[in-house]
C-alpha cells in the first residue's frame, strides 16, 4: 500500500540511498572484476601455473560472494520496509503533535515511535550480522590463496623451475591480485540493499495511472450526470448505483450525515479516483474518457480544508492559470472579497506564506482559494463544505466570494448551512450510499424524510441560547 509514509520514504531515504550509492557501488564492481580479470590473464601469460592458482582463487571468492548475496537477500527487504515504517512512524508523530499534546500523550506516542526506530536499527543489524560470516569467510579465501601463491613461487624457486626474478614478482603479485576483488566483492555486498530499494521505488512508479487513453475532449456544455454509479474503498462501498443529472447552469447541493458518501460523490466528477461500476459524464463525455488535463480546466474545487502553498499570494491565486496578469489577479482577489487584508500585508501580493498557508486565519485562506478558483474561471464548480470551519466574522465576507463565484456556473456543493442549501435548483439526501430523497427545499420539507429532520436540527441549533 502507498501510504503516505511509504512514499515519503522512498523518495528521500530510498532514492538517497540509490542516488549516493548506486553510481559508486557498479564502478568498483565493474571495475574491480575488470582489473582482477587483467591481472590474472597476465599472470596466465607470465606463468600459467600461477594464473591457474589465481583463477582457483577467483572462483572460491566469487562462490563466497554469491552465497553472501543470497543471505542478504532474505534480510534486505525487511530492513527497507522497516526504514519505511519509521519514516512513517516520524512524519505521522510530527504530523499530529497537537493531538498528541492535547492529551498528554506524549510519553506513550514517543515510545511508540522509539519502538519503531528500535525495529529498524534490529533490521539494518540483522542485514550486517547475515553478511558478517560470509565476509569473513571471503577475506578467509583471498589471504589463503595469496599465501599459496607464496608458497608456490618459494616451492617452485627451490626446486630450480622458476627463476628469481619470476619468484620475487610472484610474491609481489600474491599481495595485488587479489586486492581489487576484494573491493569489489566488499561493495557488492551493497547490491541487495539497493536492489531492494528499486524495487519499492519500481512498485511506485508502477502503479496504474488513470490518464493512459484520455483524449483531449471540449464537453458540449457544463452537464454532470450519474449513470449507475457505484464505488468502494476496498471491502467498503461508499456510493451504490448513483443516478442523477445536473443540468448546466444550476445549483445542486448534497447534504446528509456523515460518511454517507457526500465528498466521494464529488471526487469522482474530478475523476480522483474512477468508478467500479457505471459511468460519469461531464458534457455527454465520459470522464474517463477525457485526459485528466483536459478535464480539469472545466472544473474548479474549494475544499473545507485549504492548502496554500509556501510562495507569495499572488502566486497562489495564479495556480490554476500561471499565464495570468497581475491585475487579473487583483481582480479576482476583489471578486473573492479578498483584496483588502491582502493590501494590508506588508509585502502584499508579494507576501510569502509559510507552509500550507498557516501565517493565515482560515477565512482568509479560504477566500484566497475562492480567488484562485475564480481566475481559473471553469464552468463546473465543486464546493466541499467551503463554509463549515468559517467563523462569523468572516461567513458574510466568504458567502458574498461564494456568490461571485458561482454565477452563472454549474455548482455541486457539500453544505450543511441552511442559507446555502435553501436556494438551490436541486436537492440530493443521500445516506449510506444511496440518494434517499431528491427535490427543492421546499419539495423536501414537505416530505417527513431525512430533509426535513435535518432542518428541523439546524434551526434548534440556531435558535439555542443561554437562559
Amino acid at each position: 500500500m502507498n501510504s503516505l509514509g511509504n512514499i515519503t520514504a522512498v523518495v528521500t531515504t530510498t532514492l538517497g540511498d540509490v542516488e549516493n550509492t548506486a553510481a559508486r557501488c557498479l564502478v568498483m564492481v565493474i571495475g574491480g572484476f575488470l582489473n582482477t580479470l587483467a591481472l590474472c590473464l597476465a599472470l596466465l601469460i607470465a606463468d600459467w601455473r600461477f594464473g591457474l592458482l589465481a583463477i582457483c582463487g577467483i572462483l572460491c571468492y566469487l562462490g563466497m560472494t554469491e552465497l553472501s548475496q543470497r543471505a542478504m537477500g532474505q534480510t534486505a527487504p525487511a530492513r527497507q520496509y522497516a526504514q519505511m515504517d519509521l519514516v512513517a512512524a516520524v512524519l505521522e508523530y510530527i504530523q499530529g503533535m497537537a493531538v498528541v499534546k492535547s492529551y498528554g500523550l506524549e510519553r506513550d506516542t514517543s515510545q511508540t515511535a522509539g519502538r519503531t526506530i528500535d525495529e529498524s536499527c534490529r533490521k539494518a543489524l540483522a542485514l550486517e550480522k547475515s553478511a558478517a560470516p560470509w565476509f569473513g569467510l571471503r577475506q578467509f579465501v583471498v589471504h589463503l590463496f595469496s599465501a599459496g601463491i607464496v608458497w608456490a613461487a618459494l616451492t617452485f624457486y627451490s626446486a630450480g623451475t622458476l627463476p628469481l626474478s619470476r619468484c620475487l614478482l610472484m610474491l609481489v603479485v600474491s599481495f595485488m591480485i587479489f586486492r581489487e576483488l576484494e573491493s569489489a566483492g566488499n561493495m557488492s555486498d551493497n547490491l541487495q540493499m539497493l536492489g531492494a530499494s528499486m524495487d519499492k521505488a519500481n512498485s511506485i512508479d508502477d502503479t496504474p495511472t488513470m490518464d493512459i487513453d484520455g483524449k483531449e475532449l471540449t464537453p458540449a456544455d457544463a452537464s454532470i450526470s450519474f449513470g449507475d454509479v457505484s464505488f468502494s474503498y476496498g471491502e467498503h462501498k461508499i456510493l451504490d448505483h448513483i443516478s442523477l443529472s445536473v443540468p448546466r447552469g444550476t445549483t445542486t447541493a448534497v447534504v446528509g450525515p456523515s460518511g454517507g458518501g457526500k465528498t466521494t460523490l464529488c471526487n469522482l466528477i474530478a475523476r480522483f479516483w474512477d468508478v467500479q461500476d457505471g459511468s460519469i459524464c461531464v458534457g455527454g463525455h465520459d470522464v474517463r474518457g477525457y485526459k485528466l488535463d483536459s478535464l480539469m480546466k472545466n472544473i474548479s474545487m474549494v475544499f473545507q480544508s485549504v492548502y496554500l502553498f509556501n510562495d507569495t499570494i499572488e502566486n497562489n491565486i495564479k495556480f490554476g492559470r500561471p499565464d495570468a496578469t497581475h491585475d487579473q489577479v487583483v481582480e479576482a482577489a476583489k471578486r473573492a472579497c479578498c483584496h483588502d487584508f491582502i493590501s494590508q500585508l506588508p509585502d502584499g501580493y508579494d507576501t510569502v506564506l509559510s507552509e500550507g498557508g498557516g501565517s493565515l486565519c482560515g477565512g482568509e485562506k479560504q477566500r484566497i482559494s475562492i480567488a484562485r478558483a475564480m481566475l481559473k474561471d471553469a464552468p463546473i464548480i465543486i464546493l466541499d463544505e467551503a463554509t463549515a470551519s468559517v467563523d462569523p466574522e468572516n461567513e458574510a465576507e466568504l458567502q458574498a466570494a461564494i456568490e461571485a463565484l458561482t454565477h452563472n456556473k454549474t455548482i455541486v456543493m457539500i453544505a450543511h448551512r441552511l442559507k446555502t442549501v435553501r436556494n438551490a435548483d436541486q436537492i440530493l439526501v443521500l445516506d449510506g450510499g444511496h440518494i434517499v430523497q431528491r427535490g427543492t427545499h421546499e419539495e423536501l420539507l414537505g416530505q417527513l424524510g431525512l430533509y426535513a429532520r435535518f432542518i428541523g436540527e439546524r434551526k434548534e441549533a440556531a435558535d439555542w441560547k443561554l437562559a
